[in-house]
């Protein structure tokens, strides 16, 4: 620990004895570096932040869906191309000094990297200019970058307000153009599906439409043939109550009494019979015990009798030809269904060919709807968003923050880097005296010279200084203290100059 406490005391004192070489360093670096940080300009930035949001109040009712994110994607890429940063250069004081295109071009790409426009939210843009040109003051710096954000706002609200409308009509041109070529080519395929069904109509529709109508049929076949078995056996039950039916019934005289009563009450249970009431049905055991009643009242009556039509026979048999009737409708429906199924069950196996051209036909034709259906569907929803942007005033713009007058550069720190040259300096005016320290064959301790040589040191001799030596050696301290006063007043001044600086372009 002794050893090191030595080195750096001798380290120390090799400088101190080299002071002024260390202070004349220090002066010459801190007056080069100083010099380079004012001749570096103040770069000036200024700030603004615009609201644009388009109007989905028309979108709302239409349906057609908005495209504010693609047009704002659009802008934000488009406001700092070429086209655009050169509009903006020639629309600020930046223009007056440019007089050649490769200026121009250079000018562009210098300005292109110190302007950022970023997208803070959905709707939200902040536009940054940073500018320094060292030929301008401060002051005039700081007023092109808030004209360049200016410029750039300017540009970003025509961007936006003017719209794409020559781009909607270039579009609608187009559209109308493919239409109409999905138009011919759609014509054709119709005329050719339209020629292929008057030659095969029994393809009409397709195989699929085909298989569709026959089992439509089957099934209109199986309801018509249980509608046929329900009517046989309608037709049957009434063959059976006509056939227990008498055709004529005795009457004396003028038809009352006992024998009145019984044909009535005969009628009676015929008709209940004729509606498809059972044996075992209430009504009927009631109207047949009823007519059992009266006969033997009837027989006990007595008296001649004469024949006369049975009623109940007369409306059976209109039923009868009533039911006949149906069971010949149906059978005839019946054998009309099953030759057509038939029919069309022949035909779709007969000529595979045909039925997949006009599969083919069909997908065709379907293809080319499907085209046509949407492009005309495109067509009303640009047509419709057009209308919305150039007579609707879609477009909302507002500039939430102005563009700020710069009072500071933003670069360089320019206090920072006088500090930092100052220090810069110190530290090369110690180096360099310790360095030279180093290079000369002197030793600062016994202990030193000791290591050196390998011999041991038996003493050493003080220097021992007179009256006179010592007050020279006090005015030459006075001196370096001074110079060192001198070097940080200057920094002093550099700063205080800045601060003034400053002040007068605020």
């Amino acid at each position: 620990m002794s050893n090191i406490f030595d080195e750096l005391r001798a380290a120390l004192f090799s400088v101190w004895h080299r002071r002024w070489l260390a202070l004349g360093v220090a002066w010459g670096i801190c007056l080069l570096g100083w010099l380079v940080v004012a001749m570096v300009p103040n770069s000036y930035e200024s700030k603004a932040r615009i609201f644009v949001q388009l109007d989905d109040m028309l979108a709302d009712v239409t349906g057609v869906p908005s495209n504010t994110k693609r047009d704002i994607e659009r802008v934000q890429q488009t406001l700092t191309s070429a086209v655009n940063l050169e509009k903006v250069i020639r629309g600020t004081p930046m223009g007056a000094e440019i007089s050649s295109p490769k200026e121009m071009e250079a000018t562009v790409l210098s300005l292109g990297k110190k302007i950022k426009v970023e997208n803070d939210k959905d709707n939200l843009f902040t536009i940054t200019a940073t500018y320094g040109n060292g030929s301008n003051s401060d002051a005039a710096n700081a007023k092109i970058a808030q004209a360049i954000v200016q410029k750039l706002i300017d540009l970003f609200r025509e961007e936006n307000l003017s719209g794409n409308r020559g781009q909607v009509n270039q579009s609608l041109d187009f559209m109308d153009q493919q239409l109409a070529a999905r138009q011919k080519e759609l014509d054709a395929a119709e005329q050719k599906k339209i020629a292929f069904e008057a030659q095969n109509p029994s393809l009409a529709g397709g195989a699929g439409a085909g298989i569709q109508k026959l089992e439509s049929m089957r099934s209109e076949l199986r309801g018509v043939e249980a509608d046929l078995v329900a009517a046989q056996s309608a037709l049957a039950a009434i063959n059976g109550q006509i056939a227990g039916t008498p055709r004529t019934i005795a009457a004396a005289g003028p038809v009352g009494g006992a024998r009145g009563a019984l044909a009535d009450a005969q009628a009676q249970l015929n008709s209940l019979r004729a509606r498809g009431l059972t044996e075992n049905h209430p009504d009927v055991i009631a109207a047949r015990n009823q007519v059992n009643g009266l006969r033997s009242a009837a027989a006990a009556e007595g008296g001649g009798s004469v024949g006369m039509a049975n009623p109940a026979y007369t409306s059976l048999e209109s039923i009868r030809a009533e039911r006949q009737a149906n069971v010949q409708s149906l059978q005839s429906r019946q054998a009309s269904l099953r030759q057509e199924i038939n029919t069309l069950t022949a035909q779709q196996f007969s000529n595979p060919a045909a039925a997949a051209e006009y599969q083919r036909l069909t997908r065709d034709y379907d293809v080319l709807k499907g085209q046509y259906d949407k492009l005309a569907q495109d067509r009303e929803e640009l047509k419709i968003r057009g209308s919305v942007e150039t007579e609707h005033n879609a477009v909302k713009f507002q500039v939430i923050d102005p563009p700020t007058t710069p009072r500071s550069p933003i670069a360089p720190n320019r206090p920072l880097l006088l500090l930092g040259v100052l220090v810069m300096g110190l530290g090369a005016g110690v180096a360099t005296a310790f360095a030279v320290s180093q290079l000369r064959s002197t030793f600062a301790t016994a202990n030193g010279l000791e290591k050196a040589l390998g011999l041991p040191v038996l003493g050493a001799v003080s220097q021992v200084l007179t009256d006179p030596v010592r007050q020279v050696q006090a005015k030459r301290l006075r001196y370096f203290y001074g110079a060192c006063a001198a070097l940080g007043g200057v920094f002093a001044i550099l700063l205080a100059l800045e601060m003034v600086q400053r002040g007068m372009v605020a």
